[in-house]
Protein backbone atom coordinates (compact mmCIF):
# COMPACT_ATOMS: atom_id res chain seq x y z
CA UNK A 1 0.00 0.00 0.00
CA UNK A 2 2.69 2.31 0.56
CA UNK A 3 4.05 2.07 -2.78
CA UNK A 4 0.27 3.03 -4.32
CA UNK A 5 0.59 5.61 -1.78
CA UNK A 6 3.77 7.05 -3.44
CA UNK A 7 2.39 6.46 -7.08
CA UNK A 8 -1.04 8.30 -5.45
CA UNK A 9 1.59 11.65 -4.72
CA UNK A 10 3.19 11.26 -8.09
CA UNK A 11 -0.60 11.37 -9.58
CA UNK A 12 -1.51 14.29 -7.52
CA UNK A 13 1.75 16.35 -8.59
CA UNK A 14 0.84 15.32 -12.12
CA UNK A 15 -2.92 16.67 -11.91
CA UNK A 16 -1.70 19.73 -9.87
CA UNK A 17 0.73 20.72 -12.98
CA UNK A 18 -2.35 19.90 -15.43
CA UNK A 19 -4.42 22.48 -13.19
CA UNK A 20 -1.79 24.86 -13.54
CA UNK A 21 -0.72 24.81 -16.73
CA UNK A 22 -4.89 24.94 -18.04
CA UNK A 23 -4.50 28.55 -16.24
CA UNK A 24 -1.90 29.39 -17.72
CA UNK A 25 -3.21 28.34 -21.21
CA UNK A 26 -6.42 30.98 -19.75
CA UNK A 27 -4.01 33.65 -18.75
CA UNK A 28 -1.45 33.91 -20.90
CA UNK A 29 -3.40 35.26 -23.83
CA UNK A 30 -5.09 37.42 -21.37
CA UNK A 31 -1.13 38.87 -20.10
CA UNK A 32 -0.01 39.60 -23.58
CA UNK A 33 -3.49 41.64 -24.41
CA UNK A 34 -2.66 43.65 -21.46
CA UNK A 35 0.76 44.39 -22.64
CA UNK A 36 -0.36 44.99 -25.95
CA UNK A 37 -3.07 47.65 -24.52
CA UNK A 38 -0.15 48.68 -21.88
CA UNK A 39 2.45 49.52 -25.04
CA UNK A 40 -0.38 51.05 -27.02
CA UNK A 41 -1.27 53.32 -24.22
CA UNK A 42 2.68 53.96 -23.62
CA UNK A 43 3.01 54.66 -27.36
CA UNK A 44 -0.17 57.30 -27.69
CA UNK A 45 1.68 59.11 -24.45
CA UNK A 46 5.08 58.88 -25.96
CA UNK A 47 4.07 60.50 -28.88
CA UNK A 48 2.25 63.48 -27.82
CA UNK A 49 5.04 65.30 -28.57
CA UNK A 50 5.26 64.36 -32.08
CA UNK A 51 1.81 64.76 -32.60
CA UNK A 52 2.28 68.52 -31.42
CA UNK A 53 5.22 68.97 -33.43
CA UNK A 54 3.32 68.00 -36.75
CA UNK A 55 0.23 70.18 -35.96
CA UNK A 56 2.57 73.32 -35.41
CA UNK A 57 4.71 72.43 -38.33
CA UNK A 58 1.20 72.15 -40.83
CA UNK A 59 0.33 75.60 -39.20
CA UNK A 60 4.03 77.14 -40.07
CA UNK A 61 3.20 75.45 -43.78
CA UNK A 62 -0.43 77.53 -43.43
CA UNK A 63 0.59 80.66 -42.72
CA UNK A 64 3.76 80.79 -44.77
CA UNK A 65 0.86 80.06 -47.96
CA UNK A 66 -0.49 82.99 -46.44
CA UNK A 67 2.02 84.90 -46.81
CA UNK A 68 2.60 83.87 -50.24
CA UNK A 69 -0.82 85.00 -51.05
CA UNK A 70 -0.78 88.03 -49.50
CA UNK A 71 2.62 89.24 -51.60
CA UNK A 72 0.60 87.88 -54.69
CA UNK A 73 -2.17 89.98 -53.85
CA UNK A 74 -0.10 93.11 -53.14
CA UNK A 75 1.77 92.22 -56.67
CA UNK A 76 -1.56 92.79 -58.22
CA UNK A 77 -2.93 95.93 -56.57
CA UNK A 78 0.44 97.33 -57.56
CA UNK A 79 0.01 96.41 -61.19
CA UNK A 80 -3.61 97.91 -60.71
CA UNK A 81 -2.36 100.81 -59.40
CA UNK A 82 -0.59 102.05 -62.73
CA UNK A 83 -4.45 102.01 -64.01
CA UNK A 84 -5.56 104.25 -61.83
CA UNK A 85 -7.68 107.43 -63.43
CA UNK A 86 -7.78 109.16 -59.94
CA UNK A 87 -6.47 109.97 -56.43
CA UNK A 88 -9.24 108.58 -54.70
CA UNK A 89 -8.80 104.80 -56.15
CA UNK A 90 -5.15 105.06 -55.60
CA UNK A 91 -5.57 105.81 -51.99
CA UNK A 92 -7.61 102.89 -51.14
CA UNK A 93 -5.00 100.35 -53.16
CA UNK A 94 -2.57 102.16 -50.87
CA UNK A 95 -4.58 101.21 -47.82
CA UNK A 96 -5.47 98.12 -49.32
CA UNK A 97 -1.52 97.39 -49.79
CA UNK A 98 -0.71 98.79 -46.45
CA UNK A 99 -3.74 96.48 -44.67
CA UNK A 100 -2.15 93.35 -46.88
CA UNK A 101 1.94 94.56 -44.97
CA UNK A 102 -0.04 94.72 -41.54
CA UNK A 103 -1.51 91.33 -42.17
CA UNK A 104 1.89 89.40 -43.46
CA UNK A 105 3.50 91.00 -40.29
CA UNK A 106 1.64 89.16 -37.93
CA UNK A 107 1.40 86.18 -40.17
CA UNK A 108 5.55 86.83 -39.95
CA UNK A 109 5.16 86.77 -36.42
CA UNK A 110 3.35 83.98 -35.51
CA UNK A 111 5.69 81.87 -37.65
CA UNK A 112 8.29 83.18 -35.68
CA UNK A 113 6.80 81.85 -32.64
CA UNK A 114 5.67 78.62 -34.33
CA UNK A 115 9.92 78.07 -35.34
CA UNK A 116 10.42 78.75 -31.61
CA UNK A 117 8.17 76.10 -30.49
CA UNK A 118 9.20 73.59 -33.10
CA UNK A 119 12.65 73.64 -31.96
CA UNK A 120 11.45 72.91 -28.66
CA UNK A 121 9.68 70.42 -29.34
CA UNK A 122 12.39 69.06 -31.70
CA UNK A 123 14.25 67.85 -28.96
CA UNK A 124 11.65 66.68 -26.90
CA UNK A 125 10.76 64.26 -29.66
CA UNK A 126 14.43 63.11 -30.18
CA UNK A 127 14.57 62.19 -26.38
CA UNK A 128 11.17 60.54 -26.82
CA UNK A 129 12.40 58.36 -29.65
CA UNK A 130 15.23 57.25 -27.75
CA UNK A 131 12.64 55.91 -24.95
CA UNK A 132 10.40 54.60 -27.17
CA UNK A 133 12.69 52.18 -28.96
CA UNK A 134 13.38 51.37 -24.84
CA UNK A 135 9.98 50.85 -24.14
CA UNK A 136 9.46 48.84 -27.82
CA UNK A 137 12.48 46.50 -27.11
CA UNK A 138 11.36 45.46 -23.37
CA UNK A 139 8.06 44.90 -24.74
CA UNK A 140 8.72 42.90 -27.77
CA UNK A 141 11.40 41.23 -25.45
CA UNK A 142 8.12 40.50 -22.92
CA UNK A 143 5.72 39.34 -25.60
CA UNK A 144 8.27 36.95 -27.12
CA UNK A 145 8.40 35.29 -22.99
CA UNK A 146 4.93 34.98 -23.00
CA UNK A 147 4.61 33.69 -26.32
CA UNK A 148 6.96 31.30 -26.09
CA UNK A 149 5.25 30.46 -22.62
CA UNK A 150 2.26 29.76 -24.11
CA UNK A 151 3.27 28.14 -27.03
CA UNK A 152 5.27 25.55 -24.78
CA UNK A 153 1.55 24.76 -22.61
CA UNK A 154 0.24 22.06 -25.07
CA UNK A 155 3.67 20.12 -25.06
CA UNK A 156 4.00 20.49 -21.12
CA UNK A 157 0.25 19.60 -20.83
CA UNK A 158 0.51 16.10 -22.96
CA UNK A 159 4.00 15.70 -21.11
CA UNK A 160 1.86 15.73 -17.77
CA UNK A 161 -0.80 13.52 -19.14
CA UNK A 162 1.87 10.86 -20.47
CA UNK A 163 3.38 10.84 -16.78
CA UNK A 164 -0.19 10.12 -15.15
CA UNK A 165 -1.36 7.86 -17.26
CA UNK A 166 1.96 5.32 -17.07
CA UNK A 167 1.35 6.12 -13.30
CA UNK A 168 -2.07 5.29 -13.35
CA UNK A 169 -0.93 1.72 -14.41
CA UNK A 170 0.62 1.04 -10.87
CA UNK A 171 -2.65 2.16 -8.45
CA UNK A 172 -5.53 0.20 -8.16
CA UNK A 173 -8.67 0.91 -9.90
CA UNK A 174 -10.33 1.41 -6.35
CA UNK A 175 -7.94 3.56 -5.07
CA UNK A 176 -7.94 5.69 -8.42
CA UNK A 177 -11.80 6.01 -8.03
CA UNK A 178 -11.71 7.03 -4.50
CA UNK A 179 -8.93 9.77 -5.50
CA UNK A 180 -10.92 11.24 -8.21
CA UNK A 181 -14.20 11.52 -5.78
CA UNK A 182 -12.41 13.13 -3.28
CA UNK A 183 -10.51 15.00 -5.67
CA UNK A 184 -13.46 16.45 -7.07
CA UNK A 185 -14.78 17.76 -3.60
CA UNK A 186 -11.41 19.42 -2.73
CA UNK A 187 -11.04 22.04 -5.53
CA UNK A 188 -8.49 19.36 -7.14
CA UNK A 189 -6.72 17.77 -4.08
CA UNK A 190 -7.10 14.54 -3.34
CA UNK A 191 -4.06 13.35 -1.22
CA UNK A 192 -1.88 15.86 0.98
CA UNK A 193 0.44 15.77 3.93
CA UNK A 194 0.37 16.68 7.67
CA UNK A 195 2.85 18.01 9.34
CA UNK A 196 2.73 18.42 13.26
CA UNK A 197 -0.92 17.27 13.13
CA UNK A 198 -2.48 19.65 10.86
CA UNK A 199 -3.35 18.92 7.41
CA UNK A 200 -1.97 20.82 4.61
CA UNK A 201 -5.10 20.60 3.13
CA UNK A 202 -7.59 21.83 5.18
CA UNK A 203 -5.39 23.34 7.64
CA UNK A 204 -7.14 22.02 10.41
CA UNK A 205 -5.80 19.87 13.15
CA UNK A 206 -6.29 16.26 12.91
CA UNK A 207 -6.27 13.94 16.18
CA UNK A 208 -2.99 13.32 17.97
CA UNK A 209 -3.79 9.23 17.73
CA UNK A 210 -4.55 8.92 13.70
CA UNK A 211 -1.18 11.67 13.33
CA UNK A 212 1.17 8.92 15.13
CA UNK A 213 -0.53 5.96 13.16
CA UNK A 214 -0.23 8.21 9.93
CA UNK A 215 4.08 8.10 11.13
CA UNK A 216 3.98 4.35 11.68
CA UNK A 217 1.85 2.79 9.37
CA UNK A 218 1.77 1.48 5.70
CA UNK A 219 -2.22 2.13 5.53
CA UNK A 220 -3.81 4.82 3.90
CA UNK A 221 -5.35 7.12 5.89
CA UNK A 222 -7.79 10.13 5.56
CA UNK A 223 -8.20 13.79 6.94
CA UNK A 224 -11.43 13.34 9.18
CA UNK A 225 -12.10 16.87 8.90
CA UNK A 226 -11.58 17.24 4.92
CA UNK A 227 -11.18 13.52 3.81
CA UNK A 228 -8.41 14.03 1.77
CA UNK A 229 -5.90 10.91 1.41
CA UNK A 230 -3.25 12.01 3.84
CA UNK A 231 0.83 11.22 4.48
CA UNK A 232 3.24 12.32 7.08
CA UNK A 233 6.18 14.60 5.40
CA UNK A 234 8.74 15.68 7.50
CA UNK A 235 8.63 19.66 6.61
CA UNK A 236 11.74 19.88 9.58
CA UNK A 237 14.02 18.34 6.93
CA UNK A 238 15.74 19.82 3.70
CA UNK A 239 14.08 18.52 0.39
Amino acid sequence: MKDELLTLIKIQECDSQLVKLSGKKKLLPESIEKLDREFSMFEDNIKKNKVSHDEIKARRTENENKIKKINENIVKTKERMLEVKNNKEYQAMLKEIETAESSRNQVESEIITLLEELDKLAVLVKKDEEILQQGRQKYEQDKKALEDDLNAVDSDVTAWEQKRVALQQNVSAELISRYERIKKRNKGIGVTFVWKAVCNGCHMNIPPQLYNEVQRSEELFSCPNCNRIIYFQDMGKPA
